[in-house]
């Protein structure tokens, strides 16, 4: 097999952005797979995903510091908000909350993951994996909200359904990691 088949996406660099909902345990293992085929992988976290996966899980699977805050400051000091996206070739937000994908489609940037999408758009392709309630995602607000947001180009997938952490069974779930990885390859294999 050529490097191109063992690792197809050497040399892509890929912020993976992880926010608050039960399914950033997913998150995790879409971080391995894009690692396993080659990628440069960094991480960003909302203070509400490190209440479901600690950062040193995203570390130990990626090599590479994880970013939790806008005052983070790493050996060599950078804005983060913008070093960070300028070097990305996709931005994947997983789990995308309700919450984030009406901050992103409002512009507004008060914690680093919304600060780094808002900084992202127009740098590099942004894909979103929705996650949530299937009363929130029907709700008329976060359709208006993900409809703006594919309107300026970002790229979705998922939602899934079946069983929901709150024990309901529909839409909702985030897409599962092969389905977003296959989607991300795609993203950044075009031409």
């Amino acid at each position: 097999m050529s490097d191109e088949e063992n690792a197809p996406l050497t040399g892509f660099e890929v912020l993976l952005c992880v926010t608050g909902g039960i399914s950033c345990y997913k998150s995790a293992d879409l971080a391995s797979r894009l690692v396993r085929s080659g990628a440069g992988v960094t991480v960003a976290m909302t203070e509400a995903a490190r209440q479901f996966v600690a950062p040193l899980t995203f570390q130990t699977l990626t090599g590479r510091q994880v970013y939790t805050s806008l005052w983070q400051v790493g050996e060599n000091y950078q804005a983060q908000h913008i070093s960070l996206t300028e070097r990305a070739d996709l931005m994947i937000v997983a789990p995308a909350t309700a919450d984030i994908i009406a901050k992103i489609a409002v512009g507004i940037a008060d914690d680093l993951v919304s600060t780094l999408a808002l900084s992202a758009c127009g740098a590099c392709d942004i894909l979103i994996a929705p996650a949530m309630n299937t009363r929130m995602w029907q709700a008329e607000p976060t359709q208006e909200n993900l409809k703006r947001l594919v309107e300026r180009g970002f790229h979705t997938v998922g939602p899934a359904e079946g069983r929901l952490a709150c024990g309901d069974v529909g839409i909702g779930r985030m897409s599962e990691p092969e389905v977003i990885f296959e989607t991300a390859q795609t993203l950044l294999k075009k031409p």
